[in-house]
C-alpha cells in the first residue's frame, strides 16, 4: 500500500488535467453538433429569400 501512494501522487495530477481538457472539449463537440443540425433548415431559409 505504501508503494501506491507516490504512484496515486504522481499519476493523479495528469489524470485530473485530462478529464478538465474531456470535459471542455465535450461543451465545445455539443456546441458543433447543435450547429452542424441546425445547418439544413438555415440552408433552406437561405434558399427560399433568394428566389
Amino acid at each position: 500500500m505504501e508503494n501506491m501512494i507516490p504512484f496515486i501522487s504522481d499519476v493523479g495530477f495528469p489524470i485530473v488535467v485530462t478529464l478538465y481538457l474531456l470535459y471542455r472539449i465535450e461543451t465545445k463537440l455539443n456546441v458543433l453538433i447543435e450547429t452542424i443540425q441546425s445547418l439544413p433548415q438555415r440552408m433552406k431559409e437561405e434558399s427560399t429569400f433568394q428566389i
